[in-house]
């Protein structure tokens, strides 16, 4: 069962392939839906700075029933903070918020400030100030494996080549219809691992008629088999979801889609991303 398989990060930290995405849930529900992916099976929780529900994530996760060691927590550095004390003092405000000794995995949310999305600078030396402060939180203990999102190659390349620690995981846009392969390679031919948010996509994928009428060859629905095409490329997948029901649905995805149904599934452009255009990892630009 995906739920108990899990992937290897660069430092030998295990990490689940399938976990529960927290994006726009709020705060005073979190907990709820938190404790509801566990009790279902999910050992992987996704949070971040920016979505203000850390306090929910981290209640949900204390008081699940389930030991501490075996939920994998991770979060995410807000995309503003590119400097040394602004990092250190915001693990700690995350570790704070959640009432938890440690996070599994901490991650810079975005290469710039969401704000500077557009902007020619790439803020490198702001990267490389936060990634030390992370880097010695994971010698301190406080994190245990630390990555980064939304990067593109010359924001990688600026860590592979200045930093102490490489960063071990990539968490990007991938999904059925828009999947940077070319970004992905590069990052796996570096050792690190790669997780998609967004893994169906926002709106018009879920009526596109080409992926439907794939899903229905496996009994599938739409977003099981575009979870399905991640994992079997080696992408953990993050999909978001408060309701219980399609947490499980998610989940069910022990199946095997064809090398000739995977080309294809590759092939097709899908991305439409409805109300979520207005954010700028969906704007296309």
């Amino acid at each position: 069962m995906v739920l108990n398989q899990t992937q290897t990060l660069p430092n030998g930290v295990a990490i689940p392939k399938l976990a529960l995405g927290t994006w726009m849930i709020e705060d005073d529900v979190a907990a709820d839906a938190v404790r509801k992916a566990i009790e279902i099976g999910y050992r992987h929780i996704d949070t971040a700075q920016a979505y203000g529900n850390e306090r929910g994530v981290g209640e949900g996760v204390r008081t699940s029933g389930v030991p501490r060691d075996e939920i994998f927590v991770q979060s995410k550095l807000a995309a503003e903070i590119k400097d040394y004390e602004g990092a250190k003092a915001a693990i700690d405000a995350s570790l704070e918020a959640m009432g938890l000794d440690y996070i599994d995995l901490f991650i810079i949310h975005s290469p710039k400030p969401w704000q500077d999305w557009e902007g020619e600078d790439r803020f490198f030396e702001g990267n490389l100030a936060a990634w030390k402060a992370m880097e010695e939180a994971l010698e301190a203990g406080k994190l245990r494996a630390i990555g980064v999102s939304n990067f593109q190659k010359p924001d990688l390349d600026n860590l592979f080549e200045n930093a102490a620690v490489k960063p071990m995981i990539l968490q990007l846009l991938a999904h059925v219809g828009n999947t940077p392969f070319d970004l992905i390679d590069y990052a796996k031919s570096n050792g690190m691992l790669v997780e998609a948010y967004s893994p169906i996509g926002h709106g018009a994928i879920l009526d596109n008629a080409e992926i439907k009428e794939i899903a229905a060859k496996y009994d599938a629905s739409v977003p099981q088999l575009c979870i399905r095409y991640l994992l079997q490329q080696d992408i953990l997948a993050l999909p978001k979801t408060g309701n219980p029901a399609h947490m499980s649905s998610n989940a069910e995805v022990d199946f095997e889609i064809s090398a000739e149904d995977m080309e294809t599934l590759k092939g097709i452009t899908a991305k439409d991303y409805g109300e979520a255009s207005m954010f700028p990892v969906f704007s296309g630009k």
